[in-house]
C-alpha cells in the first residue's frame, strides 16, 4: 500500500518518524518542529494505513504495516523513531530499511495483556468487553494527561482520531499480545526510551531481557505513553543526543 508521506526541511540528517495507533504523521509536529529549528535535519513522517490521509484496508496485521514502512521510507536513513505501535512496526522493518539508528519510544513489543492459560482463554473470549473496559480505563488516565497539552496538540490529535479506522484496534492489540518482539540482538543500533506507563506496552522483564543482548534502554521519568506530545523538550533532546 502506498502511504501519505510528508518531508519537510533540508538539513543533511534525515529521519523518518513512524506513529502510534489513532494517531497520524501531523501528530509528530512538536518533535518535528525541534528537529528543524536545529537546522540540519530532513524529517519524513507517514501515515500508516488506517490512519491519516492513508488508505483504509480489510488487513491490519502488523507484518502489513512494516512491509508499508519499508516502501515508504528509503534505505539507510540516519535515523527512524516509532512510537508505540510505530515502535511494534519499525521493529519488523528495521532490518530492511538499515537506517544508521533506530529510536523506539515506548514500543509496543509486548503487551501486559494475557495470552495463556485460562486467564487468556477468558480474556480473548470476548475482547470486545475486556479491551473496552481497559481501554475505558486508560482512556480516563489519558484524559487528565492530555489536559495539560497546547490546544494545537490537543487538536491534532483529535483530527487524526477522526480519521483512524477504528476497526483496526482489536486486531492490532491481539497482534502485538501475542506476537512479542523477539528477544535478540538489534538489526541496527538500537535504543529504546521508556516513560512511567511502559509497563503497560513493554513489561520490564522483557525490557531486561532486551537490554541483555545489546539494546540500549533509557527512561524519561515523569512522563507518560506520549512523551513526545506531553514533553516534547526533553523527548527532542534524548533524541537529539542519540542523533
Amino acid at each position: 500500500m502506498r502511504l501519505h508521506t510528508t518531508t519537510t526541511g533540508q538539513g543533511e540528517r534525515h529521519i523518518g518518524l513512524v506513529h502510534g495507533l489513532g494517531a497520524d504523521g501531523e501528530t509528530w509536529r512538536p518533535l518535528v518542529d525541534r528537529l528543524l529549528a536545529a537546522g540540519d535535519h530532513t524529517v519524513t513522517t507517514l501515515d500508516l494505513r488506517g490512519h491519516g490521509a492513508s488508505d483504509r484496508s480489510a488487513s491490519y496485521r502488523l507484518d502489513d504495516f512494516a512491509d508499508d514502512v519499508v516502501s515508504a521510507f528509503p534505505t539507510g536513513l540516519d535515523a527512524v523513531v516509532g512510537h508505540s505501535l510505530g515502535g511494534s512496526v519499525l521493529v519488523r522493518a528495521v532490518e530492511r530499511l538499515r537506517p544508521a539508528r533506530a529510536v523506539y519510544l515506548d514500543p509496543g513489543f509486548g503487551l501486559a495483556l494475557p495470552t495463556t492459560g485460562l486467564g487468556g482463554r477468558l480474556f480473548w473470549a470476548v475482547p470486545q468487553l475486556t479491551m473496552g473496559v481497559a481501554g475505558a480505563l486508560q482512556a480516563r488516565r489519558g484524559a487528565r494527561t492530555r489536559a495539560g497539552y497546547a490546544p494545537e496538540i490537543r487538536a491534532s490529535l483529535d483530527h487524526a482520531h477522526e480519521q483512524f479506522d477504528q476497526r483496526m484496534a482489536l486486531g492490532v492489540f491481539r497482534d502485538v499480545a501475542f506476537h512479542p518482539v523477539a528477544v535478540e540482538a538489534p538489526a541496527v543500533p538500537s535504543t529504546i526510551v521508556l516513560s512511567d506507563d511502559s509497563p503497560s506496552v513493554l513489561p520490564d522483564a522483557l525490557a531486561t531481557r532486551l537490554e541483555s543482548v545489546g539494546w540500549e534502554l533509557r527512561r524519561l521519568p515523569g512522563v507518560h505513553h506520549d512523551m513526545h506530545l506531553e514533553a516534547p523538550d526533553r523527548t527532542y533532546e534524548v533524541v537529539r543526543d542519540l542523533l
